[in-house]
C-alpha cells in the first residue's frame, strides 16, 4: 500500500534555457513506497525536472523538499547527500575506463556493486573490463546498479529499460517491487505505456513543460494492460492531446500494404565474422525497407558494424550495386553511400556544438570549416531541419535538445550528406509515440526516393508498420525471412528463439 506522505516533492517549479521554457510552474510529488511514472511527449520537460530533482540544473524558481523540508539541490552532490539517486537517459560512464575505475571515481562499494550486478544476472561481469568494449543494454545495468549500492531513498529512472531486452526488462520490474517493499520509492520515465499500467501506483503527465494529469495506474487490473477507464491510449491522449493523439496513429495505419522494389543495391553473400556471424546472406532492393528482429546477443551489432565498416569479416562479401566492395573503415562505407544511424545515438552526436553542424558534419573532415558552409550545403542542413520538423529552439547546443529531436539529428545528418542505402539500428528506442510515427515516415517516403533500408528494431510493433519483408536472426545466422504485413509478434519471436512454427 502506498503512504500518502511526500518523500520528495517539486512546487511550482520553472526552468528555462535562454528563450527555451522547458518547465512552466510544475508541481510533482512522490510517495513514500511509490513507483511513479512521468511521462509525456519528447520536449514535454520530463528529463529537465528530473535533473531538477537530481541537482544537474538548478531551478529558475519554485521549491523542492524532501520529507516535507525545503531542499535547495545545487549540485549533484547534494541530490546523493540527501538519498536521490539518478539513472539518466545516456550512461553515465566514461568509456576509455574500465568498470573498476568508474566505480572509483563515483566512491561505489564494488561488493555491493556486484552484489546487485548478481541481482540482474550479470555476475560474470569482469570489472577490468573497458566499458566501451560493453553493449548498451550492459551499461544500463551497470548505471543501475552504481546507482542501487548508494542504498538511495529515491531512485530516478530515465528510460532505463528502453535499451534493455524483455528479459532484462522483467528483472527490473521484480527489482521495483522489491525496492517498493522495502519502503524506498522511484520515479519511471519511460515511453513503453504497458510499463506503466502494470509497474506503476500513479502517473503524472506533462505537456509543454506544464501539469496536464495525474492518474492512479494502480487499480488497472494486473491481468491486462489496460481498463475501460485507463488503458495506453488514454495515456497517449493525455499526453499528447486528443488532436495530436489522432495525427500520431493515423500515419502508421497508413504505412502498410504491399510496395515496389526496384533494383538491387545492396547485397551480402556468406558474411561471416570468426564464429559469432555466420552465412550472412540477404539482399535489399531499392525503394525497400528491410526489417531485422533478434533476441538480445544474437549478432546484431556485430552484423550492423561489418556492414558500416567498423569492423572487417572474416569470410563472405558485401556487394554494392554489382561489384564487391571491402570496407576498411566506416568512411569508407559512408565514401560507397552507406550510412549508419547507431543505436546509442550519442554516438553519432557532438553534443556540444550546433544542430547545423551536427547536421553538417559528414560533409567534412575538419571543424573549421563547419563555419563557412557553402550555400547549398546550407540549404541542405535547413531543408533537413524543416523535412525533419527539428526543434531548434535549444539549437546552440544538441545536448539541449530533448531525447527524439537527438534522433532525429542522427538521422537528418545523412539527409545533408546523401546515402544510398541506410542501416537504422532500433532508431526509435526511447522516443515518444508522435515522434516515432515521424520517424516512420521519414523511412518510408526516403524508400519512396529509391533509398535502400535496413531497420533493427526491438519493438516488434514496428514491423508491419514500417517494413515490407523482415529477417530473424538467431545463433549468428539469419533463420527465417517472412513477409513484414503477415509477420505478428508470435511468429517473429518463435523464429527468434530457434524454433520451428506449429503448423
Amino acid at each position: 500500500m502506498t503512504s500518502s506522505r511526500p518523500i520528495l516533492a517539486a512546487a511550482n517549479v520553472t526552468k528555462a534555457y535562454g528563450p527555451v521554457v522547458a518547465l512552466r510552474g510544475v508541481d510533482f510529488a512522490v510517495a513514500q513506497s511509490e513507483i511513479h511514472a512521468l511521462l509525456g511527449a519528447n520536449g514535454a520537460g520530463k528529463s529537465t525536472l528530473v535533473k531538477a530533482l537530481a541537482g544537474v540544473h538548478t531551478v529558475d524558481s519554485g521549491s523542492l523538499s524532501i520529507n516535507g523540508s525545503p531542499f535547495a539541490c545545487k549540485a549533484p552532490s547534494d541530490a546523493l547527500h540527501a538519498g536521490i539517486a539518478t539513472v539518466f537517459q545516456d550512461s553515465a560512464l566514461l568509456p576509455d575506463l574500465t568498470v573498476s575505475q568508474n566505480l572509483r571515481l563515483s566512491r561505489t562499494d564494488p561488493v555491493v556493486f556486484q552484489r546487485w550486478l548478481a541481482w540482474f544476472e550479470l555476475a560474470h561481469l569482469q570489472l577490468a573490463d573497458l566499458v566501451k568494449d560493453l553493449p548498451l543494454e550492459t551499461l544500463r545495468i551497470i548505471d543501475l546498479a552504481r546507482a542501487i549500492a548508494g542504498d538511495p531513498h529515491v531512485l530516478l529512472l530515465d528510460e532505463i529499460t528502453a535499451a534493455l531486452t524483455a528479459e532484462q526488462a522483467e528483472r527490473v520490474f521484480s527489482f521495483l517491487v522489491h525496492w517498493k517493499e522495502r519502503g524506498r520509492s522511484a520515479v519511471l520515465i519511460t515511453h513503453r505505456l504497458a510499463e506503466v499500467l502494470r509497474i506503476c501506483d500513479r502517473a503524472t503527465i506533462l505537456r509543454d513543460g506544464q501539469n496536464v494529469a495525474l492518474l492512479d495506474t494502480s487499480r488497472v487490473p494486473a491481468s491486462c494492460h489496460g481498463s475501460e477507464d485507463l488503458d495506453e491510449h488514454t495515456l497517449v491522449a493525455a499526453m499528447l492531446g486528443a488532436a495530436q493523439h489522432q495525427q500520431a496513429t493515423a500515419p502508421q495505419e497508413a504505412t502498410t500494404g504491399n510496395r515496389p522494389q526496384g533494383a538491387v543495391h545492396f547485397e551480402v553473400k556468406q558474411l561471416g565474422f570468426e564464429k559469432r556471424l555466420q552465412n550472412i546472406s540477404f539482399v535489399l532492393h531499392g525503394g525497400e525497407v528491410l526489417g531485422l528482429v533478434a533476441l538480445e546477443g544474437q549478432g546484431q551489432e556485430l552484423l550492423f558494424d561489418l556492414l558500416a565498416g567498423e569492423r572487417r569479416p572474416t569470410e563472405g562479401a558485401i556487394i554494392i550495386e554489382g561489384q564487391v566492395r571491402r570496407f576498411r573503415s566506416p568512411a569508407d562505407a559512408v565514401a560507397h553511400g552507406v550510412a549508419l544511424v547507431p543505436g546509442d545515438r550519442q554516438q553519432a552526436l557532438l553534443p556540444s556544438l550546433p544542430v547545423h553542424q551536427n547536421l553538417a558534419a559528414p560533409l567534412f573532415n575538419h571543424p573549421a570549416q563547419w563555419l563557412t558552409l557553402p550555400r547549398h550545403e546550407e540549404a541542405a542542413v535547413h531543408n533537413a531541419v524543416d523535412r525533419l520538423a527539428i526543434d531548434t529552439r535549444a539549437a546552440s547546443q544538441v545536448r539541449r535538445l530533448s531525447g527524439g529531436n537527438q534522433q532525429k539529428v542522427a538521422i537528418g545528418r545523412w539527409l545533408v550528406a546523401g546515402f544510398k542505402t541506410l542501416l537504422c539500428f532500433d532508431p526509435t528506442r526511447g522516443i515518444d509515440i508522435q515522434t516515432k510515427g515521424d520517424i516512420y515516415i521519414l523511412l518510408r517516403e526516403l524508400a519512396a526516393d529509391g533509398a535502400s533500408i535496413l531497420l533493427y528494431t526491438s519493438e516488434l510493433a514496428e514491423i508491419p508498420l514500417v517494413c515490407d519483408r523482415v529477417l530473424v536472426m538467431h545463433g549468428g545466422r539469419i533463420v527465417d525471412e517472412q513477409d513484414a504485413a503477415a509477420a505478428t509478434e508470435s511468429t517473429l519471436l518463435t523464429a527468434a528463439h530457434g524454433l520451428e512454427a506449429l503448423a
